[in-house]
């Protein structure tokens, strides 16, 4: 069933009263009250894995409702697919070489403007609860409870404002798993609120992050076997070296470690698999590692139909602006592959869904290009508070009431930089447009630390997303698309001129 479909025949839940907001001195539009603000983030949540987006592996009814309540964006993507680089560039409105944070390793200036900073001193009262994962202490929150560095999926150990951020002795342990965890501090949050504020709540999720630890009461879901993605058996036989040679491959056994490190539920796993042939050995490590993941997303769905019913129960869910999405996408063995890192549609593409009963109309879908860099502006937008000049997303205001701005992006600037270099994904960057996505990889790391014994020499792929949409036939030395490779590249230049990207030495020539 095609998305659109399937968001037409999802009812509509009935709206609730609003609760009042107060106006903010300094804030545009005074007397004019102001929304609360849920944004929900899981971490690599690939919207491949949610009904809404067509899955053919899983049921998520609770974040359905979202978008049959709201709109589904069906073209949003990340500016860097890598846990905290997109994190940086959703609090500040500004790509990885502008926040500072371009890897994993880089840590992230609390000093610089974020949405939550602006909102906080707009008289809102700011929360971030779960995965937080950008190693310095939040700054412009009210009140913080998240994970340390990755968190635990079973009694997580947490940090929590008014501790001191440095002293591990001050965390505290909290019985459960991680995702009931994460959203009873959620609600708490919401139901001890300051009744004379609006509120901006950052509930974010450690699941389905790896090692996939789900909750047992869900052990019995999936019984049979997942249908297998059309490109799980991909050859490449017509890519460069970048994806030839990368490690993050299913069945792999480079990679078979990820099924010894998940507790009992995994308990020797990866030695017996890996005395399989090799493709049974792929097969089998597909099922495991999918099972795992799509039960630790159902916990995730659960979760959330908890928060939304308090939202109704509570009067809250007309005039609160909620927000689904993920830092990014991820490879469900697509490509052979799982973890995220490249430009190819399964890492780069995000889940959106935002319901706003005030202004978005109930089961609607935009096709337009949107980016993790646009949420900061649009919560500010919503909120009244002026957008800073610096912040180099857009507002998506207009889109959520279905009208696209004349002057809308018509492609969008993505770029991966190699790191330690995990997987040894090459340093890569490309644009893509609705029709079409070119990538270069320049084969180089960031610097010396990164640097491998082989690195991947420079080389281009261009994908004709409209007949190939499973972008398995690079097409950049056709000749054909000669003219088209002459026209994306005149654009990768302009857009890397435009973002203030090219100064890093990397020609590109045409």
């Amino acid at each position: 069933m095609k998305r659109r479909e399937f968001i037409s025949k999802l009812g509509r839940a009935s709206g609730m009263l609003a609760i009042p907001a107060v106006m903010s001195s300094g804030c545009r539009n005074a007397g004019v009250k102001r929304p609360n603000i849920v944004f929900i983030m899981s971490d690599d949540h690939a919207a491949q894995a949610i009904g809404c987006y067509g899955s053919r592996m899983n049921k998520t009814p609770n974040i359905d409702r979202l978008a049959a309540e709201g709109m589904l964006f069906e073209n949003c993507f990340c500016t860097n697919s890598i846990c905290t680089p997109s994190r940086a560039a959703i609090l500040t409105g500004k790509y990885s070489h502008k926040n500072g944070v371009k890897t994993l390793d880089d840590v992230f200036d609390g000093t610089q403007t974020t949405f939550p900073g602006l909102l906080h001193k707009a008289g809102y009262y700011t929360g971030v609860v779960g995965k937080w994962h950008l190693k310095t202490e939040p700054v412009g929150f009210d009140y913080y409870h998240v994970l340390p560095g990755q968190g635990e999926y079973f009694n997580p150990h947490m940090r929590e404002i008014g501790k001191d951020w440095e002293n591990e002795d001050e965390w505290h342990m909290v019985e459960g798993y991680v995702t009931d965890v994460i959203t009873d501090i959620a609600l708490d949050f919401v139901k001890n609120r300051p009744q004379d504020k609006p509120f901006c709540l950052l509930y974010h999720h450690k699941a389905p992050h790896d090692m996939w630890e789900y909750n047992p009461k869900h052990k019995d879901l999936f019984q049979e076997d997942v249908p297998e993605p059309e490109t799980l058996w991909d050859d490449y036989k017509n890519r460069g070296e970048a994806i030839k040679r990368v490690s993050q491959k299913i069945g792999m056994e480079e990679t078979l470690f990820l099924h010894e490190t998940q507790g009992d539920q995994f308990d020797g796993l990866g030695e017996k698999i890996e005395k399989l042939p090799e493709k049974e050995r792929k097969r089998q490590s597909y099922q495991y590692f999918i099972k795992a993941y799509l039960r630790c997303v159902a916990s995730i769905d659960e979760n959330i139909g908890r928060f939304l019913d308090y939202l109704d129960e509570s009067g809250l869910a007309d005039n609160t602006i909620v927000v689904y999405t993920s830092d990014q996408g991820f490879f469900l063995g697509e490509h052979g592959l799982f973890d995220k890192r490249f430009m190819y549609e399964e890492s780069l593409r995000m889940p959106l869904l935002v319901r706003y009963p005030q202004e978005v109309n109930p089961g609607s879908v935009n096709t337009d290009i949107v980016l993790n860099v646009d949420f900061a502006g649009t919560f500010l937008d919503f909120a009244g508070v002026s957008i800073p000049d610096d912040m180099q997303g857009k507002s998506l205001r207009a889109l959520l009431k279905g009208n696209t701005p004349a002057n809308w992006r018509q492609s969008m600037y993505y770029r991966y930089w190699m790191h330690r270099p995990h997987f040894n994904v090459a340093a890569h960057f490309g644009v893509r447009t609705i029709k079409y996505k070119l990538i270069y990889y320049y084969g180089l790391p960031l610097d010396a630390a990164g640097a491998v014994d082989e690195p991947t020499p420079p080389e281009w792929e261009l994908f004709d997303l409209q007949k190939d949409p499973n972008e398995v036939n690079n097409v950049y030395s056709d000749p054909a698309f000669e003219n088209v490779v002459r026209e994306l590249k005149i654009g990768l230049i302009r857009l890397r001129q435009e973002l203030g990207d090219d100064n890093d030495g990397v020609v590109i020539t045409i």
